[in-house]
């Protein structure tokens, strides 16, 4: 697997950007919905097989450029292409087109993940700790990765792709990528030093070392063990419900998982203290999030003054001198990010926090209740996706889980009215946006919780 200067990059991109500019945008995991892609930049490119045989493998970094954003500023995304003569019928569904000009004319590209050779390819690279080009495929030296394992892709993924390998490790190739730490292999390396098992610790890497580029490296990929047999929580949920069956005994024990990876983070990176001069550009933001959805979904409107006391409650005990503690926390926390073994075990996964927002700020200490707010939101949302709706099962799982996470950590957050109120606030507010442009079928799910959080009065 030696690395080849051949076809150039530009060559490659130039004959590539016709296809692309189709099939990018059609991608779940593509963050520019609703603006065309204009043409791309290469950031990086590396020949892991050869393209002169039956197969070939080229693995990108391009940024995707969309309008009005200027060329620069546009999203940069990992692109695994994988190249045929011809595309057997199996591979019908990864087709990105048949390139007609440049080094590859005559030969037809898709995407290599959903094919097992090129994927295992990845595999072995982990393995042996490849170094291709700027490619850094890094390993745990005291975890081994066996040879011979067969690759499938997990057709499930949104805003990344995983590959399964043989039932016993999960790749995760993240798809817009920026430089700089990730939360998604910070985290549980932190954690797996911590000893803590509610999080699989990483067994691989892949990082990407640029030397034309001043920025940091960028975090590509992350290999995991895999939790043979696991139901997400979401899944979960939904069964139970349809089952009419109750779930406080797994929502309480979600809870105290959730207490353990806080604990455990808690103990490995740095807490700081949020004062009012902390909190109060958190809670700026919060208003002016706030502002701009009522803007954006007019059916916000008549609750707008309600939940903004949500936020000038918090500011204004801030304001009299009450503190409290942040650290690093999961900052995407729902049912969906757990995963339930055999045993009865729970397990939280993906640490990429949204991958929306700015890497700095997904790496910012956030007082615990953040990963709460959004825990409860999610039981809510599992709760009205039956009908009838199930209120009364969503309120059982919210009380039980903080129970659950109280008997780990010492702290009910329902304690804190204030702060669980101005976070939960937050985060339904969000919603309402999201299902406005994306969902309008759901959005009476979070107008829901909208009308309750804007009439209470935790204090």
């Amino acid at each position: 697997m030696a690395e080849t200067v051949s076809p150039s990059t530009p060559a490659l991109l130039a004959s590539l950007d016709p296809l692309l500019r189709e099939w990018l945008p059609r991608q779940r995991w593509f963050a520019g919905k609703g603006s065309p892609v204009t043409g791309f930049s290469p950031v990086a490119q590396t020949e892991l097989l050869p393209s002169d045989g039956r197969l070939g493998l080229h693995h990108l970094l391009v940024r995707a450029h969309q309008p009005p954003a200027p060329a620069e500023a546009g999203d940069c995304y990992q692109l695994l292409i994988g190249v045929r003569e011809a595309l057997p019928p199996r591979l019908a569904p990864a087709l990105i087109g048949h390139v007609t000009d440049g080094p590859l004319a005559g030969h037809t590209v898709y995407d290599a993940l959903y094919d097992p050779r090129p994927a295992e390819v990845l595999l072995e690279a982990l393995r042996t700790r490849a170094r291709i080009g700027g490619l850094r495929f890094e390993r745990d030296p005291d975890r081994e990765i066996r040879d011979g394992l067969v690759a499938r892709l997990m057709t499930a993924e949104q805003s990344n792709s995983s590959v399964v390998y043989g039932d016993t490790f999960i790749l995760k190739l993240l798809r817009r990528v920026v430089p700089g730490v990730n939360p998604d292999l910070e985290l549980p390396l932190a954690l797996a030093r911590e000893g803590c098992a509610r999080v699989p610790a990483p067994t691989a890497w892949l990082r990407a070392e640029l030397a034309d580029e001043p920025a940091e490296p960028y975090v590509l990929a992350v290999l995991q063990p895999f939790v043979r047999g696991a139901t997400d929580g979401w899944e979960l949920a939904l069964r139970e419900l349809a089952k009419g069956e109750d779930f406080t005994a797994e929502a309480r024990a979600l809870g105290r998982a959730t207490a353990e990876v806080h604990t455990a983070l808690a103990r490995a990176l740095p807490t700081v203290t949020l004062g009012h001069s902390q909190l109060e550009p958190q809670v700026a933001g919060m208003t002016e999030r706030l502002a701009a959805a009522v803007q954006a979904v007019p059916a916000l409107r008549p609750y707008e003054d309600g939940l903004r006391s949500a936020y000038s409650a918090l500011a204004d005990l801030a304001a009299e001198g009450r503190t409290w503690t942040a650290q690093r926390i999961h900052g995407d926390l729902h049912l969906g990010q757990c995963l339930r073994a055999p045993s009865g075990e729970w397990s939280l996964i993906d640490f990429e926090g949204e991958p929306a927002r700015p890497l700095a700020e997904r790496r910012m200490p956030q007082p615990p209740v953040r990963d709460i707010a959004g825990m409860l939101r999610s039981f809510d949302y599992a709760a009205h996706s039956v009908t009838p709706a199930a209120p009364g099962w969503a309120r059982r799982c919210r009380a039980a889980y903080c129970s659950g996470y109280a008997e780990i950590s010492g702290v009910d957050p329902r304690t804190d009215p204030v702060l669980l109120r101005a976070y939960e606030t937050d985060k339904a507010v969000y919603e309402v946006v999201y299902e406005a442009r994306h969902r309008p079928d759901w959005l009476p799910v979070p107008l829901s919780a909208v009308q309750r959080l804007a009439t209470s009065d935790p204090t």
